[in-house]
């Protein structure tokens, strides 16, 4: 099976799928993500006092 034909399928199994959910924020989403990696930066530096 060659790259070009992969690619090919890849791709209309992608149209057909859609792929976005009506439901889901991409702020909402983005901004939860950033939440969460906040909160385990500052739980990371809670447990790192010695430096």
């Amino acid at each position: 099976m060659s790259f070009h034909s992969t690619a090919a399928q890849l791709a209309t199994l992608a149209e057909g799928e859609g792929g976005n959910h009506e439901s889901l924020s991409p702020f909402v989403t983005g901004g939860a993500a950033l939440v969460i990696l906040l909160l385990l930066l500052w739980i990371t530096t809670r447990f790192n006092r010695d430096r």
